[in-house]
């Protein structure tokens, strides 16, 4: 049976939730354009639910295809 993913992620736990490296998760933080994050004191952590809306959003039904703009 497939495991469960807790509610909130650390950056590890996201970044294997998401099928990324750590590193990549790290870098689209930085730059903008990846998932919303939760900023508390030093630490990041990550909602499940907008882990999910941040892939439904990449979501594209061709290499061409820019989704919404």
């Amino acid at each position: 049976m497939a495991e469960i993913a807790p509610a909130i992620m650390r950056p590890e736990d996201a970044a294997r939730f998401l099928t990324l490296r750590k590193q990549r998760l790290a870098r689209l933080r930085l730059e903008g354009g990846g998932p919303v994050f939760v900023k508390v004191g030093r630490s990041v952590l990550y909602r499940r639910d907008d882990l999910e809306a941040w892939l439904a959003a990449c979501r594209r039904r061709s290499t061409s295809d820019g989704g919404a703009s």
